[in-house]
């Protein structure tokens, strides 16, 4: 049975501060079923290069502002925060007498929208918590345990946000079990008040096509996707690829860095410093078109995360959609890594440890093509997003009381192009793709 639709369907406005709508494939993803099982759905979130502050997408209403200057130091994140609040708490009052809404899904970074939440609850709205990160682990992460005064208040500070922003939430939503383990103990909220949805990707759409190795330029392509923040350890990447290409002498191997942020920048910098202009190739803030053909030529995935409090417990959507398009990952040795990738990836504890075991895969064709065929194989079967798509309708159909029926909840699969690679010649894809002697 189908979306039960009508005159009154209930109205949901979804508030993402750190990246900009349909940028932030999570979050598109969860409007896109949440518009296939009748709801009407708004988004307020910041401007993205050359994006209209006004536009509708796919029946998705998206409100945006100009972003905050890049933050530098604590007075530089709390005027962020600050000014993304007000530009967004006036957005909310301009959705409200648009189109309306009954139910607010902020997703955090930051936590600081319950208190926009507790604002709207006065006029009746719901609060659904989408739990994204973990600022106190964050913290802990860039600075380690704080020894002075005002590093201890910041992590209080953190602390007591995080708390306010579960006690609001009527649900909360997580990405993983651990994520859910925090809302419920230190958060104290109800086991029964969350819900765990992974960010999965849509393997339909999210799979390998042909006619892209001319981006690999005939060497073993090595691929980063993801944001370059100083969390997110990417410069590991860049070290890895010198140790293959300037200590190790491969001259087989290439680099793509796809993505954006604070680091991109001094990541381009070191990249310059460790001589790998010719090698590394940066292609900035990276759409749909651009992951499809540098995954579908892609030989391995990096995840240079290193094993911190907040990583370790962090799902990492690269992982998961590296595994779409058959490409096997090497990742640090984390809780949330082996609960996407299970046996399909390659486990590290250090950087040499990370560019051996990229050296074995790209020199052990076998087992580079049985990890990415059970890659493959495992994304489809356990971490599609269609599953994860009807656990999030129905936080909203609890909440609201909407029928919205039994789904599926994703986008009408797309039409059969020619050059997407079937199921049953995987493997001779897999193989063909990389170096060849």
């Amino acid at each position: 049975m189908g979306a039960q639709r009508g005159a009154h369907a209930p109205r949901v406005l979804v508030i993402v501060q750190n990246l900009p709508v349909p940028l932030d494939r999570r979050v598109w993803l969860e409007c896109r079923a949440l518009v296939a099982a009748g709801y009407q759905v708004s988004v307020i979130c910041p401007q993205g290069p050359g994006d209209p502050t006004r536009h509708v997408v796919d029946g998705v209403a998206l409100y945006k502002y100009r972003p905050a200057p890049q933050a530098r130091g604590v007075l530089g994140f709390v005027w962020e925060f600050v000014y993304s609040w007000v530009r967004t708490a006036a957005l909310s009052l301009a959705v409200r007498r648009e189109r309306g809404f009954d139910v607010i899904q902020a997703c955090n970074p930051p936590d600081t929208y319950w208190a926009l939440a507790l604002l709207w609850r006065l006029r009746g709205v719901r609060f659904v918590f989408d739990h994204h990160d973990l600022n106190p682990e964050l913290f802990l992460s860039r600075f380690g345990e704080p020894t002075s005064a005002g590093a201890r208040a910041q992590l209080a500070g953190l602390r007591w946000l995080e708390r306010r922003t579960f006690r609001a939430a009527h649900r909360v939503i997580s990405t993983n079990e651990s994520y859910r383990a925090v809302a419920t103990g230190r958060g104290g909220v109800d086991r029964r008040h969350t819900a765990v949805v992974r960010s999965g990707p849509d393997t339909r759409v999210m799979r390998p096509v042909r006619g892209t190795q001319d981006v690999a330029r005939g060497r073993h392509l090595l691929v980063y996707l993801g944001i370059m923040g100083p969390q997110d350890d990417v410069d590991v990447a860049l070290r890895v690829v010198h140790e293959l290409v300037h200590v190790r002498g491969r001259q087989d191997v290439g680099a793509a860095l796809l993505g954006f942020g604070d680091c991109e920048d001094e990541l381009r910098a070191l990249s310059r410093e460790l001589d790998l202009d010719d090698v590394v190739e940066f292609t900035g803030r990276a759409g749909k078109e651009t992951i499809v053909r540098y995954l579908s030529a892609a030989s391995v995935g990096l995840c240079p995360d290193r094993k911190t409090p907040l990583n370790d417990i962090s799902t990492m959507n690269k992982t998961m959609e590296y595994m779409a398009f058959a490409v096997p990952a090497v990742t640090f040795d984390l809780v949330e890594a082996r609960a996407s990738a299970a046996d399909t990836a390659l486990y590290v504890s250090s950087v040499d440890e990370m560019a051996d075991a990229v050296e074995r895969l790209l020199d052990d064709e076998d087992l580079r093509t049985r990890l990415s065929l059970e890659a493959r194989r495992r994304c489809v079967d356990e971490l599609d997003w269609s599953p994860q798509a009807q656990t999030y309708v129905s936080v909203f159909d609890d909440v609201t009381g909407h029928r919205s029926g039994d789904g599926p909840f994703v986008d009408p699969a797309p039409a059969t192009a020619t050059d997407v690679v079937g199921e049953d010649e995987l493997e001779a894809f897999v193989r063909a793709r990389g170096a060849r002697g």
